[in-house]
């Protein structure tokens, strides 16, 4: 019989021989020998386990000093993020001070300062609308009453042609129209300009005669020119198409700010417009436009400023030639709404050259011959049952002089509520409806009529500029189209002669 090794060996030196035979004798001895192999076999596993032990001990205080670095980096690095966005916070933990209790307490208290800092900008922002809202509301009462006389003003002017004038008499007229236009279009400027920045412009699509515009130009700028001893030059391309179609009144307001400018700061020296086609396709074109001057010049550090806006290439120039230095900013701001800008080549003593180029439709053949045939548009309202919805006055007095000038028949309503109980009782077709009234407003008027009548065509006049807003509001009061007082004659005629026509 084998015994483990240990006892084996010990048998055979301490136990005589003729004791290995005795049966209680094995038995002790295979007792022994199981005991040392289980005491060696426990004696193994526990000597594995604390291997094992050992190993998992050294591991995890291998990752635990890795955390430790990890964690001081972090705070480290946490401390300089916080000091990098405010360097002059109170430092209410040191550098050498691990404890993440004081920095998540800093970020607490920060935090805390954020949120107040957060509901003082939401508070400054709801005041910033409020007063936003009251200029714009202010803007809109005043470009109303401004415009509501230079209506009357440009009114009376278009009667006037309608008379039989001497040729001087004429040319004097058409200075005085061109020159309230001019008007018109500064105050537009003024009054409307918070929501030039905002990008709340429409801009209008009619024919333009390019040659015949920038005559006019030439014209209202002729007088101020001569008293300065100026010449003014147009040099226009014949490769341009007799007529475009763009927003003239835009068109007008950058050109005349720009040639007025020229005249302004040039003595005894020719002002140059030139125009000429730049692109041609199928359907649209581009036309350069440039306003050369042999005045004063403009320095090269100081030709960036002037587009600034109330900024003058220097202090001197408000009080020797006037002007409030709105105007090139408010240029540059309609030529970018319409995907353009403007530029400057200049030297001081030498002149200026503001140039730009701008995209415009072309216009249809049929359009182009009936101006050819006729010089003009033949107006002709004859058989059309117009009412007006106007309270002032002299503007009711200038729109039926124009009307049945045209041979339209006119009824006039003063406010809104008069004009519901006309439409109920006549035959129109036709309403002209201006927005602002007292007793009923326009808005409210077409509301109710939209009641009882879908079909009649209402127009609103409004002295306001014309804005998305004005569009919406309109067309959500159930208003067929939108047009501005002083209204341009063309325009009236055209969306009146349209529009009837579809109701009859």
């Amino acid at each position: 019989m084998s015994y483990h090794p240990i006892l084996e060996k010990n048998i055979q030196k301490l136990l005589p021989q003729e004791l290995l035979s005795i049966e209680a004798v094995q038995q002790l001895l295979a007792a022994i020998s199981r005991n040392f192999t289980s005491f060696e076999r426990d004696k193994k596993i526990t000597e594995h386990a604390f291997d094992v032990s050992e190993t998992e001990y050294q591991q995890a205080t291998r990752d635990l000093k890795t955390q430790n670095e990890i964690r001081k980096e972090s705070i480290k690095k946490l401390k300089q993020a916080i000091r990098s966005l405010d360097p002059k916070a109170p430092q209410q933990f040191s550098d050498d001070d691990n404890d993440l209790i004081h920095i998540i307490s800093f970020l607490e208290d920060q935090i805390r300062k954020t949120k107040a800092l957060e509901q003082e900008l939401i508070n400054a922002k709801n005041a910033a609308e409020k007063a936003a809202m009251a200029k714009s509301e202010f803007l809109s009462v005043m470009s109303h009453e401004i415009r509501t006389p230079l209506n009357a003003i440009i009114g009376t002017i278009m009667l006037l042609q309608y008379q039989d004038l001497q040729p001087d008499q004429k040319e004097l007229l058409n200075v005085m129209e061109i020159s309230a236009e001019n008007l018109l279009s500064l105050i537009n400027d003024v009054l409307d300009y918070s929501k030039l920045e905002e990008g709340k412009i429409i801009f209008a699509e009619r024919n333009i005669n390019i040659l015949h515009f920038l005559k006019n130009i030439k014209m209202a700028n002729r007088v101020k020119a001569e008293e300065k001893g100026n010449l003014i030059k147009v040099i226009y391309d014949d490769d341009i198409p007799e007529f475009v179609v763009g927003d003239d009144v835009r068109l007008g307001q950058i050109l005349n700010n720009l040639v007025s400018n020229a005249v302004k700061f040039t003595k005894e020296g020719t002002i140059t417009i030139r125009v000429e086609l730049k692109k041609s396709c199928k359907t649209d074109l581009e036309l350069g436009f440039s306003i050369e001057d042999t005045g004063i010049g403009i320095p090269k550090e100081k030709q960036e400023l002037i587009f600034e806006r109330f900024t003058q290439a220097n202090n001197n120039i408000t009080r020797e030639f006037g002007g409030s230095g709105l105007g090139l900013t408010i240029i540059r701001r309609l030529l970018q709404l319409q995907g353009s800008d403007i530029f400057i080549d200049s030297e001081p003593g030498i002149g200026s050259r503001f140039f730009f180029n701008l995209k415009f439709k072309k216009s249809t053949t049929e359009i182009r011959e009936e101006a050819k045939q006729s010089g003009d548009l033949k107006f002709d309202l004859s058989g059309t049952h117009i009412l007006l919805v106007e309270d002032v006055e002299f503007n009711v007095m200038v729109a039926q002089r124009m009307l049945r000038n045209w041979h339209a028949t006119v009824d006039h309503a003063e406010n809104g509520a008069v004009a519901v109980e006309k439409v109920k009782s006549n035959e129109y077709d036709l309403v002209l409806m201006d927005i602002q009234m007292p007793i009923m407003d326009g808005y409210t008027a077409t509301n109710e009529i939209r009641k009882f009548n879908m079909a009649l065509p209402i127009i609103a006049l409004t002295a306001s500029i014309i804005t998305p807003d004005i569009q919406g509001r309109a067309a959500e009061a159930g208003m067929n189209g939108c047009i501005t007082k002083p209204f341009n004659p063309n325009d009236l005629y055209s969306i009146i002669a349209e529009k009837s026509r579809k109701n009859k």
